[in-house]
């Protein structure tokens, strides 16, 4: 199966379960890789075959700037089902980080793979 990935999306966004992280806002950065089959879009050169990443990065910019969050993990998984849900994506891989949020670290987050319920697992 091809990919089709968006690395390095920064976005702001309200997220934490401290106090402090409840009153500003947090910079996030998102590299999702997703399964798609590149061969229709390959044969046509049409954008609208594609897995049009520019739209699938508008979509999540818009959902994370209105999320209100406590978890990483949770914000995570609501973004990959919006990505499987919304974009025919069979499966992907999503890694999230939290850029400063623990001294001497560059970043801390998680890293998940989702498939849709009925694709059966990563191509």
């Amino acid at each position: 199966m091809d990919h089709v990935f968006i690395e390095g999306l920064e976005i702001d966004a309200l997220i934490g379960i401290y106090d402090w992280e409840r009153r500003v806002r947090q910079t996030l950065v998102f590299d999702i890789e997703m399964a798609f089959d590149n061969r229709v879009p390959a044969a046509s050169d049409a954008i609208g075959d594609t897995l049009n990443y520019k739209a699938v990065s508008k979509r999540v910019i818009a959902y994370v700037k209105a999320s209100d969050f406590g978890l990483v993990e949770t914000l995570a998984e609501r973004v990959a089902s919006l990505i499987l849900d919304e974009f025919g994506v069979h499966h992907l891989r999503l890694k999230l980080s939290k850029p400063g949020a623990v001294r001497g670290a560059r970043a801390v987050g998680v890293v998940i793979e989702r498939s849709r319920p009925d694709t059966g697992g990563p191509a």
